[in-house]
């Protein structure tokens, strides 16, 4: 019988107070009986709308029907068939605005909770003993994977459970891309994101760190080394800035900067090689989930004051309405229809404070959101010691600069066929944010997916020749 409870089952936490003292998660998941529950709140829709909001299409009312009846790792395993990164989705994937979004009991109440229940499912199988992976059979053929993130796991996945022999070539020390640099340890403990990339090398696949694509090699050596295709998944990770004066002063950081420092180097950690200094009033720019990680990080690194600058209002804010909740209850104070006008200096060039100004709404623009209007004489100071652009990136260029013939957009996004993800190099494909710009963890797995699918068709069709 269906749960008509208004209300999703609340998920469990760290006390406000205690975890922005911390970097332990946040969300403490549900309890076998809570999610029984929830499960029980889904009316198995004949139509399945909220399948159409997953960009992966994972069979959501199934999983959910077998953890209503008690077949929990059933339910993780039905969920594996379309999503490789369960227990990572369940996290960060903003289910409001995909899934969600679509079910019906949302309509008039409260829609079911998938990602707090795909959590759950993926959360008790990885609570069971690791059961032996059985590597495929090789097909002889080759495939390098550029990016560990979660556009090139999941190439990188699907292809190796297809026999194809991958190599991922990542930049960084460890693999995981933004899994891992990006996202805090209190959204997504990185033990998650490792066991992943267990499995991966379980199934075969290769890993070479410390591999700069566009500088250490190229694309055109990979495919001299026998690779017959090659998936470019790089991210976006160019950080974009305001050009105001004062950007360049010591305690100004880009986001990915500040995340990449605590997140992958662990600066919030005694004994780092690579410490940022602990400030007592942070000032972060923009208004998205980076910005809301930024601010939550400084608050932990034990900042007195954090402040989210945002040039529009409230309602606008890009960010998922959990992180700014959680954010807020973390005594994040929120500067909306705000905008930095200059960074002030003290004798010694570090930030000494920001010049900010008042802004209102006008008409639309091209994003849909009102545009913000700066309100003339409404400047005032913000006194700040550190401030952290959070306002976007794009796609690194030293792919694009390096590989001859691959088509790209004037902002640097890597030109693909939407249906098979092959660009204009007919061996290279791409996928995730070095196509879109910065996006979501799941539609960059969907990406990666297309991917593979694309680049099978291809080697196939090559090889029949």
């Amino acid at each position: 019988m269906a749960n008509m409870n208004p209300k999703k089952n609340e998920m469990p936490a760290q006390e406000p107070h205690v975890r922005n003292q911390n970097f332990k998660e946040v969300a403490l998941g549900y309890t076998a009986e809570m999610a029984i529950d929830e499960a029980k709140r889904c009316l198995q829709c004949k139509h399945k709308p909220c399948v159409s909001g997953c960009p992966v299409h994972v069979k959501i009312p199934e999983f959910i029907q077998l953890i209503a009846n008690g077949d929990f790792e059933g339910a993780y395993q039905k969920i594996s068939e379309t999503n490789g990164l369960p227990a990572v989705c369940g996290r960060v994937c903003p289910q409001e605005s995909q899934c969600e979004l679509k079910c019906v009991r949302g309509i008039k109440h409260e829609p079911v909770g998938i990602g707090r229940l795909e959590r759950f499912a993926a959360d008790y199988h990885n609570s069971l003993p690791e059961a032996k992976i059985e590597r495929p059979v090789t097909n002889g053929h080759k495939v390098a994977i550029v990016g560990s993130g979660p556009a090139g796991l999941t190439c990188a996945s699907d292809l190796a459970k297809m026999g194809y022999e991958v190599t991922v070539f990542e930049a960084l020390h460890l693999a995981g891309g933004v899994l891992v640099y990006g996202i805090p340890e209190f959204r997504l403990p990185k033990s998650i994101v490792q066991r992943e990339i267990d499995k991966l090398e379980a199934l075969g696949v290769k890993m070479q760190l410390n591999v700069v694509v566009g500088r250490s090699i190229s694309i055109d050596d990979l495919i001299g080394d026998g690779f017959e295709a090659v998936f470019v998944g790089s991210g976006a990770g160019l950080p974009k800035f305001m050009n105001i004066p004062g950007e360049n002063l010591n305690g100004v950081f880009s986001a990915n900067e500040f995340l990449t420092r605590v997140n992958l180097m662990k600066s919030y950690q005694n004994d780092s090689a690579t410490p940022i200094v602990h400030s007592k009033r942070v000032a972060v720019v923009g208004g998205g989930n980076v910005a809301m990680d930024a601010a939550r990080c400084a608050k932990r690194l034990g900042a007195e004051k954090v402040y989210i600058v945002y040039r529009r209002s409230e309602e606008e804010l890009p960010a998922r309405i959990e992180e700014v909740h959680h954010a807020k209850e973390e005594d994040i104070i929120f500067r909306t229809l705000t905008n930095p006008v200059e960074i002030l200096a003290d004798e010694n060039r570090f930030v000494a404070g920001m010049k900010v100004q008042k802004m209102g709404l006008g008409e639309p623009d091209a994003s849909g959101r009102r545009r913000p209007i700066p309100i003339p004489g409404s400047e005032f100071f913000l006194p700040v010691d550190t401030v952290i652009m959070s306002i976007g990136t794009s796609p690194n260029p030293l792919i694009k600069m390096t590989t001859e013939g691959l088509k790209t957009e004037n902002w640097g996004g890597i030109i693909i066929n939407e249906d098979s993800g092959q660009t204009s190099r007919p061996e290279v494909f791409a996928g995730g944010d070095a196509v879109t710009g910065a996006a979501t963890v799941i539609l960059a797995m969907g990406a990666g997916k297309t991917a593979a699918e694309g680049i099978h068709k291809f080697i196939s069709e090559k090889a029949a020749k």
